[in-house]
């Protein structure tokens, strides 16, 4: 009955068509190409036409895709989109096999590859290759991502989307995922690779030569494709800075993109820990949580324990402990609609920490869908404060459809603030998360699986109160007759911990000189300083145009948002442009597509087509039984519901957070099923929804709060703690105790405030990411009370909690 209901069938009950899934990944330093080959089958007595909709890197340059039937290879071209379709339409209704492959209009991280008349017994194989950047961990790992899971997008109500644009997702739960997966990679760099690990189980990794620069690794047997493949590669000396020259294709025009060299300079500089040390008392943080339905699904899907929003919840409460006296915030959250705590900005205080508390604490994933377009265009409506610099923090499991409508808001304001941004959980979209902070100006974490989110947003916090780096200049220094030509938008942001990559062609050749050099000046803290690396001008070895191919993405990329801007207009010269690079470098886009045609023999498929929507894997325990609803109009679609509602509430009732609501949940159901619709399902009954309802809400059982948490819940703003039976209760003392061993002429604050920071490099020393900037505010406050006997306070506190924390350690 499970896989009836999952459409994992056929009506003739035979699987679907997609066998299995190859995966084999090269990394040369920091980018990575991509092959993916999909194996179809199909077992039907009819000809087949199959749909399978998947997820991207949202930064991914797709460069390749063929089909291989039988003996015979067909490769596709890169084409304007609509005559792509037309082309694919006329192939199937002439009987010929055809396979079409586009990027949504929506996101670039969606794309949807149509397989057309696979006749009845035959099999296909489709090879897709694409390229990609890595980006940077805060502990300068390069994180790779295999998505594996394509969550629902939310499409706001009035948004539109050209016809075709957009894409329908059959969701499973991941188990009953029917194809496998196998995956190897191989990674390659200048320097020696140190280590690579993965959420998911990998083989011993092999070195292939005596420097450690070349190894290969792969997933261990038996994986099943039900989670995202997460890689992190960590080299030796990584903050070096790098050029790579490409020679151009050799069929190619010179004086083109893909004729001309191509050089990718990265930069990944690392800055003066006096610098870094220093954190700035000033600044506006607004924080913007998602609160749509799916945030009350748990953050690691082996353990129930802790759901997304209490994961946000939690680290919203360690933000607001670490921010400092003097500055500004306010924190908004969303879902269908938005609201917020302050109705603007306050001044950080004791009393408007409490108050935000309080909200924060009763905050539930109760809001419906994920409409975030409103609450920023509300937050950029606001006035900014002067001398105090806004920083958006944005924190959802990024299920959005409208994220190029977002991505262009955040640009058009980025002069004004800078955007870090937090994807949540497995499926969170690469590019809605890359993109708020690649445009803000700022930094993008993921939080999957059993990361904790706390440390990886306090990294970003911590860049947020270092010093802007400001005045940054790019200058080229090459030999008479070579001119260089760059491709990536302009630097507005360098970060401790932050590579950027810029893209430039050169023109020209030189008779003598063989060596070029380029100039990277910026101001931090008021100070000037430089980069200067030379490069020579001869390409490196044979690398399959894949900088040129991900130098033609960064131009498509940014044309793509320069025509978003100037939609409305009559100027279509910018779409002729992306249209123009895209063919050219046979690179995706939104505005063209892959087309591959078999005329084969000239023989028709013979009978009428059959359409199949191949699964996605979804992590949401509630797919398999909600989607018998899929096949109604939305009237009874809405009826079914209510029905079911009624029958469902009095138990979920009592399994909802304190701040839900069923109303809340039921408005959800809507937005996920309104993404899941599938034309062969049958309707609901309401005990399969309430089934369902109960498996999805219940909620773990109450379990006491972390220790680390309930000391800092009791740190006052200014950066002190109380002497009271609370903070005694967190340390595992009475009061009377904690009392008796205090010297008699310390006050209780500073007594309070050197036993907790004791108790913090005594026992959570592992978790220093997290209080590090809290502890560094209580440091602070003691500092000002120029108490006397800090010494004596420290060895009496080190007694009466057991441990051997010395004074220095404590920053005093």
């Amino acid at each position: 009955m499970m896989v009836n209901c999952c459409g994992l069938l056929t009506a003739n009950k035979e699987p679907v068509p997609l066998k299995s899934v190859g995966v084999e990944l090269e990394v040369r330093d920091h980018v990575a190409t991509v092959v993916s080959t999909l194996n179809y089958e199909n077992k039907e007595d009819k000809p087949l036409e199959a749909v399978f909709v998947f997820p991207l890197p949202g930064d991914a340059a797709v460069c390749h895709f063929s089909a291989t039937i039988g003996q015979t290879q067909i490769v596709a071209e890169v084409k304007e989109k609509q005559e792509a379709r037309e082309e694919y339409d006329d192939a199937l209704s002439s009987g010929q096999q055809a396979f079409l492959l586009e990027e949504s209009e929506q996101s670039p991280d969606i794309f949807s590859l149509s397989v057309g008349s696979l006749p009845p017994g035959e099999s296909a194989s489709i090879r897709l290759e694409y390229v990609t950047e890595l980006a940077v961990q805060a502990d300068d790992g390069l994180r790779f991502c295999l998505p594996a899971v394509l969550n629902p997008r939310y499409q706001p109500q009035g948004s539109g989307g050209s016809e075709g644009a957009s894409v329908q997702v059959t969701s499973v739960p991941a188990s009953l995922v029917p194809y496998s997966l196998s995956f190897s990679a191989r990674v390659s760099s200048p320097r020696p690779v140190s280590k690579v690990e993965s959420n998911c189980s990998l083989d011993p990794l092999q070195y292939l030569n005596p420097e450690q620069t070349q190894a290969t690794v792969k997933l261990a047997a038996g994986h099943k494709f039900d989670r995202d493949v997460e890689l992190l590669i960590y080299y030796k000396d990584a903050h070096q800075p790098t050029a790579v020259v490409e020679a151009g294709q050799a069929s190619a025009k010179p004086g083109t993109l893909m004729g001309d060299p191509v050089v990718m300079l990265s930069l990944y500089p690392e800055f003066p820990q006096a610098v870094m040390s220093s954190v700035a008392s000033c600044g506006e943080f607004v924080f913007l949580l998602d609160r749509s339905g799916s945030m009350d699904c748990p953050m690691d899907r082996s353990k129930r324990r802790e759901t997304r929003i209490g994961s946000a919840r939690d680290t919203l409460l360690l933000l607001l402990k670490s921010l400092p006296m003097g500055c500004y915030f306010n924190i908004y959250s969303f879902g269908s609609s938005f609201q917020h705590i302050f109705p603007k900005s306050v001044e950080y205080s004791q009393k408007t920490m409490e108050e935000a508390l309080k909200t924060v604490e009763e905050m539930g994933a109760d809001l419906g869908g994920t409409e975030i377009l409103n609450p920023l265009k509300h937050i950029y409506s606001q006035p900014c404060i002067p001398n105090q610099p806004r920083q958006l923090f944005v924190f959802t499991d990024g299920e959005v459809g409208n994220t190029k409508e977002v991505i262009s808001l955040v640009k058009k304001n980025s002069g004004s603030h800078r955007c870090f941004s937090f994807g949540i959980g497995e499926g969170a979209s690469s590019a809605l998360i890359n993109g708020l902070a690649k445009e803000g100006g700022g930094h993008a974490q993921f939080i999957t699986g059993t990361d904790r989110m706390q440390p990886k947003v306090m990294q970003s916090l911590r860049f947020a109160l270092q010093p802007a780096v400001v005045d940054i200049s790019v200058t080229w220094d090459l030999p008479k007759g070579v001119s260089v030509t760059v491709l990536s938008p302009p630097i507005t942001a360098l970060f401790q911990g932050q590579r950027s990559l810029i893209y430039a062609q050169l023109t020209g050749e030189s008779s003598k000189a063989a060596e070029g050099c380029v100039t990277v000046k910026y101001s931090l803290a008021g100070h000037p300083s430089q980069n200067q690396l030379h490069f020579s001008l001869k390409p490196a070895e044979d690398t399959g145009l894949t900088v040129h191919r991900l130098a033609a993405r960064t131009l498509i990329r940014s044309l793509e948002m320069e025509e978003r801007e100037r939609r409305g207009e009559q100027d279509k010269g910018v779409k002729k442009k992306v249209v123009e690079v895209s063919v050219q470098s046979g690179v995706s886009s939104v505005f063209t597509a892959f087309i591959a045609v078999n005329k084969g023999d000239g023989e028709a498929v013979q009978g009428p087509l059959v359409r199949r929507n191949v699964p996605t894997p979804r992590l949401m325990m509630m797919a398999c039984s909600m989607q018998r609803m899929l096949c109604f109009d939305p009237d009874s679609l809405n009826a079914a519901l209510s029905t079911s509602r009624a029958a469902a509430e009095p138990a979920c009732k009592s399994k909802l957070k304190s701040g839900g609501s069923t109303a809340g949940l039921f408005s959800n159901l809507r937005k996920k099923l309104g993404a899941l619709k599938n034309p062969h399902q049958m309707p609901p009954e309401p005990q399969d929804l309430l089934s369902s309802c109960n498996e999805d809400c219940t909620e773990p059982k109450q379990t006491p709060r972390d220790p680390l948490l309930q000391l800092v819940s009791l740190q006052k703003a200014s950066g002190c703690w109380v002497l009271d039976p609370a903070l005694a209760a967190a340390l595992g003392k009475t009061r009377k105790k904690v009392e008796k061993r205090k010297p008699s002429s310390v006050n209780q604050e500073v007594w309070a405030t050197i036993l907790a920071l004791i108790w913090l490099h005594g026992f959570k020393v592992d978790a220093q990411d997290e209080w590090q900037l809290l502890a560094m505010k209580a440091v602070s406050w003691l500092r000002a009370q120029n108490a006397s006997c800090v010494t004596e306070c420290v060895e009496a506190g080190n007694v009466l909690l057991g441990c051997n924390v010395k004074k220095d350690v404590l920053g005093l």
